[in-house]
């Protein structure tokens, strides 16, 4: 491995709260996107820390919110392993910066978050076979993963509905008797990657609660429900309690 190459992963670990291991090669693969069309690529390690990721953040809930239900804690390890929630991880670690990617996915702004979810969990599982698996690997994984979702854990129990409103507004309406909401959604733009790409609509019976737009449908049906929510909640009303999960 090139000296320079050697130190920019150096920095990347040092920032991520963990010591040199013996190996960076794990960390060298992980890093290394199929776009790049380098002699490895991430995908090995990516399935490998699709495993890991669950298992660490079981064993971080069990740890860090021991009274919770099993069903909260599938709910809550649901967000905590989702892809936004990974691409927000890598985002904010800025794997970007030493990341391999080649020109086509460098450049991809509406990939760009799929790309960060796939490298953070191949840097889970990358890291978890740098420290030689086992105990050891774990416990470097979690050494970087528990301030983040110790953080992300709190913010989903103060607020369970936090980025599945969808979820949230249809508990709502069928606890208070009113039916399922229904979206209507229209796209508004052909420009790939164009964040008001899709408008939405939501309906309870003939009321329009809300509307919202996205790049992609969900995304607009999410935020249009999000408005709906925060209508209801300024009439007074509040939506029924629930869990996080799936919207």
């Amino acid at each position: 491995m090139e000296p320079e190459r050697r130190h920019q992963l150096l920095l990347l670990l040092h920032d991520l709260g963990l010591e040199v291991p013996t190996d960076l090669t794990p960390i060298e693969e992980a890093l290394s996107h199929t776009s790049a069309h380098g002699p490895v690529n991430h995908e090995r390690l990516e399935f490998l820390g699709d495993a890991v990721l669950r298992l660490a953040a079981a064993e971080f809930l069990a740890e860090a919110h021991g009274r919770l239900g099993v069903g909260q804690w599938s709910a809550l390890r649901g967000q905590l392993v989702s892809d936004r929630w990974l691409a927000e991880l890598g985002e904010g670690c800025g794997l970007e910066r030493v990341a391999r990617l080649g020109p086509m996915a460098a450049g991809d702004g509406a990939g760009r978050r799929t790309v960060l979810a796939e490298l953070s969990e191949a840097l889970v599982g990358g890291l978890y076979q740098a420290w030689g698996g086992g105990g050891a690997g774990l416990s470097a994984v979690r050494r970087w993963l528990d301030p983040h979702w110790r953080r992300a854990s709190l913010e989903l129990l103060a607020d369970p509905h936090r980025h599945n409103w969808k979820s949230a507004l249809q508990e709502w309406s069928q606890a208070a008797g009113r039916g399922l909401p229904r979206y209507g959604c229209e796209e508004e733009s052909r420009r790939h990657g164009d964040p008001r790409r899709f408008h939405c609509q939501v309906w309870l019976a003939e009321e329009r609660l809300g509307e919202g737009w996205g790049g992609a449908r969900r995304e607009a049906e999410q935020q249009a429900a999000r408005a709906a929510l925060e209508r209801l909640g300024g009439n007074g009303i509040r939506p029924a309690p629930g869990r996080p999960g799936a919207g």
